[in-house]
């Protein structure tokens, strides 16, 4: 009897082409959420008849970027499941879950000490369960059609602030 074993490099290899393709597959979904004009708000809310309040949040607007957080707010102690954070780039028209967890917030997932083979199937899996979880929102009605401007502004945390040395990375032109 002999056992097969696959070789973990050709794996995260074979992952990191699919990546882009499904980072597209994202971007789709989710530009079925998004209205049009979502540059005239900041935050928006769908309400689908039996289904928990759907919030889209811009954190960030750059000119060919846009940083989101979509939740839902679920029950009376305002909790946010799933939460997820997205980095949407429309000259590419590709998304990306930067996280995905009411726990996890916003976190650094890349620096010199972290492994290239972990950071590739943590995003594979990540963004797989935001294609899924968009692919459900969308059969349950939601739609940019059912987004809408809002004032009601729910108890959502603000995201963590950036820790001072990293804010100073990103300034940082060379």
């Amino acid at each position: 009897m002999s056992t097969l074993l696959r070789n973990p490099n050709t794996l995260s290899r074979v992952i990191a082409r699919r990546l882009p393709s499904l980072h597209s597959g994202v971007f789709h979904a989710l530009n079925v959420l998004m209205p049009n004009d979502l540059g005239r708000s900041d935050l928006l809310v769908s309400r689908v008849k039996g289904a928990p309040d759907l919030y889209l949040r811009v954190l960030e607007r750059h000119n060919y970027t846009t940083f989101l957080q979509l939740t839902y707010v679920l029950g009376p102690e305002r909790e946010q499941h799933p939460n997820a954070h997205i980095r949407v780039y429309h000259d590419a028209r590709m998304a990306e879950a930067t996280s995905f967890s009411p726990e996890q917030g916003i976190e650094r997932l890349a620096g010199p000490d972290l492994p290239v083979r972990g950071l590739v199937e943590r995003s594979w899996r990540m963004n797989r369960a935001l294609l899924k979880w968009l692919e459900y929102l969308l059969s349950e009605g939601h739609s940019a059609e059912t987004m809408t401007a809002t004032e009601d502004v729910p108890d959502l945390p603000d995201p963590e602030p950036v820790p001072a040395e990293m804010a100073k990375e990103t300034l940082r032109v060379e």
